[in-house]
């Protein structure tokens, strides 16, 4: 697998990346709507700067004390909406 891939669908522009620290390039001057990361397992979706953070969590077994998550996100054409899910309780 790619260290990092930029899919679209849409108008929304994505990019994927194991480690958010390893972010090389300014996602909004590269047209990014929402940066997806998972290297931490704890599920979050942060806006900055007018774009998406969004980081799943962990669908596999238990890290730390870290819920089981995934995330869900539904694009529209030019909008999207995320959120987490939870599959079991913490």
């Amino acid at each position: 697998m790619p260290e990092t891939i930029r899919l679209q669908f849409e108008d929304i522009h994505i990019f994927v990346i194991h480690d958010l620290k390893e972010l090389d390039l300014a996602p909004k001057a590269e047209g990014i709507s929402v940066v997806i990361s998972g290297h931490s397992h704890k599920p979050s979706i942060q806006q900055r700067e007018g774009m998406t953070y969004l980081n799943p969590g962990s669908a596999g077994p238990r890290r730390f004390e870290l819920p089981i998550t995934v995330a869900e996100l539904v694009i529209d054409g030019s909008a999207f909406s995320s959120r987490i899910i939870q599959l079991s309780q913490h």
